[in-house]
């Protein structure tokens, strides 16, 4: 790599190498969190919610045929209304959690992302104004070629 490639290239590396976000959270993720997401993750899943429809199921027959006289939750399920109540009273907070942290996972991807934008925009407007000046300074160099030949230095080119 020549001189002029290198001299160029080592303005355009970047200062400092950015992470990716997800490894930034994952970083700093505490038990409660891995846990929380866990929990999203496997109660937002079809697998969890055909195991579920099968565990209802089986509980509604168990409950109406299986023991039909003696059954230990009769026909309205009060008790499994109120297991289900549970469950949903302690799973939606843990899912919003889950969501919560994912949401500023998402803003922390976007504002890296603003910030990269702003540093390729100005390594952008340093080339155009490095152009700009050579361009500049071709153009002297021809005016001072000219020159030699017998023409005025501050003469405009045509």
């Amino acid at each position: 790599m020549n001189a002029t490639i290198r001299f160029f290239a080592d303005h355009l590396r970047r200062s400092a190498v950015r992470k990716d976000p997800n490894e930034i959270f994952a970083e700093r993720l505490t038990f409660g969190d891995r846990l929380a997401d866990r929990i999203a993750v496997i109660g937002g899943s079809w697998s969890f919610i055909i195991g579920f429809m099968v565990f209802l199921f089986a509980w509604a027959i168990l409950n109406t045929v299986v023991l039909a006289a003696n059954a230990f939750d009769p026909f309205p399920f009060i008790f499994l209304n109120l297991m289900l109540s549970m469950l949903a009273a302690l799973q939606a907070p843990v899912i919003m959690m889950s969501q919560n942290r994912q949401a500023a996972k998402d803003r922390l991807a976007a504002r890296l992302d603003y910030e990269t934008n702003l540093r390729s925009e100005a390594e952008i407007a340093n080339l155009h104004a490095k152009v700009d000046q050579l361009s500049g300074d071709i153009a002297m160099l021809i005016r001072l070629q000219v020159a030699g030949d017998g023409a005025r230095v501050d003469e405009p080119l045509r």
